[in-house]
């Protein structure tokens, strides 16, 4: 029986490919969070614009419109009828997480 110099060779490819899959998972999975705090910035800008404009706390309505483990996660601005909102996604690396902030602002015309 002879055996062929290939053999296993597929095996040893996907063992190296394994790194490179990893790393653009990661990647992708961080750009879905970083979508995601957007998504949860501009609702959160939203409600305490709104909350300007009945004339309530806009800081506690943009706090109580985003889930818990993004509340420690965000700055809240008010200017006026100006809220801006700045959160900084999940990630496993805090220098990464602090560049990839999002911002979002919702303005209405103060009372």
């Amino acid at each position: 029986m002879r055996l062929s110099p290939e053999r296993g060779q597929a095996s040893v490819e996907a063992v190296a490919l394994m790194p490179v899959l990893l790393v653009v998972g990661l990647g992708l999975m961080q750009l879905l969070a970083v979508g995601y705090a957007s998504v949860l910035a501009g609702g959160a800008a939203e409600a305490g614009a709104l909350a300007v404009a009945r004339g309530a706390d806009p800081r506690a309505a943009a706090r109580e419109a985003l889930p818990g483990w993004s509340q420690t996660r965000a700055r809240i601005e008010v200017e006026g009828g100006r809220v801006e909102i700045r959160l900084r996604s999940p990630s496993p690396l805090q220098a990464l997480a602090e560049r990839l902030e999002v911002a979002a602002a919702a303005e209405v015309a103060a009372p």
